[in-house]
């Protein structure tokens, strides 16, 4: 790699000073030169392939242009990592670099992961969460602008989470329009709700579900309490709702895993999706779109929470809370109620 030009190397080029160089370059107000002058100075910095130097800038303005991304499973998640695309978007867009590191869930990894962003002089961290909980910010951080993404702190940081009220109302409310009022829930969890440690989001999840049904004047003719919300369970769960004998038209599915189960319980039983039982989801799995008939799911906005976190950061002092929205995807799994 050859010698990185300086504005030495251009003022040379260019036949000019250096101050009148670093003026143009930096597009600082007081310079007197020409235009042919300015041109002059401009055509040696691209022929030098100048760029500058990013170090001494920081020095000069007190930032560095960098953002520290500190994660627990979110580079190693196929899903999550889109909100590792939308920060870098977000940063790209700024002109700033993003600085990675993977935690896990193990404190001492943690604050190693956070003094190495320190010791580089960020202009902010983003602490990125796979589940969506309430976590400690390391005190030494002190002032620095900190945003949690996908979560909260017990500290109060500003934070970027989805808007999980509005999609539990949008999945009831789509079942109820469809003339659904006999509705069976899978998945449900009292730690979820209770714990911020371990969730700050499913509450809202369920909040919204239960107002939409309440509004509507109606109550889940079953639930099936499940706190591991996967395949098997979701099977286990349905037969069990199936058993019972109860007469309902759909089943709410706390996610997706949970629903794909719940669809090969119907199928074993000779019934049809959506003819005999409608199902609705959350998390809009890349599977939702394979299955048929197709998922009806609120998809997780997890590259707009990035973009949006890292806007949150850059523009001014972070504060409050940003709730994303949560797109629902209407697809073949619910169908009008059959009288």
């Amino acid at each position: 790699m050859g010698k990185r030009a300086t504005l030495a190397d251009v003022a040379e080029r260019a036949g000019m000073s250096v101050t009148a160089v670093s003026l143009v370059l930096n597009n600082r107000e007081g310079s007197r030169l020409s235009a042919d002058a300015q041109e002059r100075i401009r055509a040696a910095a691209r022929e030098l392939d100048y760029r500058p130097n990013p170090a001494a800038r920081s020095l000069r303005v007190g930032k560095t242009r960098t953002v520290g991304f500190v994660s627990d499973d979110v580079t190693v998640t196929r899903y999550a990592s889109a909100m590792i695309r939308g920060a870098l978007d977000g940063a790209e867009a700024r002109d700033h670099t993003v600085l990675m590191a993977e935690a896990g869930n193990d404190r001492k990894r943690i604050n190693r992961a956070v003094r190495a962003m320190l010791d580089r002089r960020p202009d902010g961290l983003i602490f990125a969460l796979m589940g969506s909980k309430e976590i400690d910010i390391p005190a030494e951080i002190g002032d620095l602008p900190v945003v949690v993404l996908n979560g909260t702190s017990t500290g109060g940081h500003a934070s970027v989470l989805r808007d999980e009220i509005t999609a539990g109302r949008d999945v009831a409310n789509h079942l109820i329009e469809r003339g659904h009022e006999r509705i069976a829930l899978l998945g449900d969890v009292d730690a979820l709700r209770r714990d911020r440690r371990l969730s700050v989001s499913i509450g809202d999840r369920f909040l919204g579900i239960e107002s939409a049904m309440a509004e509507a004047g109606l109550a889940f003719t079953a639930r099936h309490f499940e706190e591991d919300w996967e395949p098997e369970k979701g099977y286990r769960g349905t037969r069990a709702l199936l058993d019972q004998g109860l007469d309902f038209t759909a089943i709410i599915a706390m996610n997706d895993r949970l629903a794909f189960g719940a669809y090969q319980a119907i199928w074993e039983r000779g019934l049809r999706i959506p003819a005999d039982i409608s199902i609705a989801s959350f998390d809009d799995d890349v599977i939702a779109t394979y299955v048929h008939p197709g998922l009806t799911t609120v998809r997780i906005p997890y590259e707009e929470m990035g973009r949006a976190a890292m806007d949150m950061l850059l523009t001014g002092k972070p504060a409050g809370h940003l709730q994303v929205p949560m797109p629902l995807r209407k697809r073949e799994s619910v169908a009008d109620r059959q009288r």
